[in-house]
């Protein structure tokens, strides 16, 4: 026996169900007053007198069946504002000897130390260390070599 249906048949229930009204307890009732109350209440304190709502229309809004009496309108507003006139016609801008000071090229660095600085080694991946030439290394060999010997280890 096979499971397949008649043909003309189909397992889709296409047809719309009937939302049913929720029944509320007592209890329930009272914190929904208190909640509409204080709905239409910050409502009145925005200035959106139109989203009052009488205690039915809450109750529908709360169970996501409430349609909006009227729709939004969009307000377009002038960006030139009228009545204003700028009291002083040219406002000079702040001009120094430093007006292009964050687009400078920045000075190169240079060792100005009383040490030898021989090279730059690296310890660990980027940290890049200084190597110096003591008085009894004269070519920094010895310190370049531990440096060597702590990164191998």
């Amino acid at each position: 026996m096979t499971m397949s249906l008649a043909r003309g048949l189909t397992t889709l229930n296409t047809s719309k169900r009937k939302k049913k009204k929720k029944k509320y307890t007592d209890n329930q009732l009272l914190k929904l007053k208190v909640n509409w109350r204080q709905h239409n209440k910050h409502m009145k304190q925005l200035g959106c007198h139109n989203n009052v709502m009488t205690f039915e229309e809450y109750i529908d809004y709360v169970n996501g069946n409430y349609k909006s009496k009227t729709k939004p309108t969009v307000i377009q507003t002038s960006w030139k504002q009228e009545g204003f006139t700028r009291q002083t016609q040219y406002v000079p801008s702040h001009n120094s000897e430093y007006s292009f000071a964050p687009a400078t090229k920045k000075e190169a660095m240079k060792y100005t130390g009383e040490r030898k600085l021989v090279g730059i080694a690296t310890l660990h991946k980027s940290n890049m260390v200084p190597v110096f030439a003591d008085d009894d290394d004269k070519n920094g060999s010895k310190q370049a070599t531990e440096i060597a010997q702590m990164r191998r280890n």
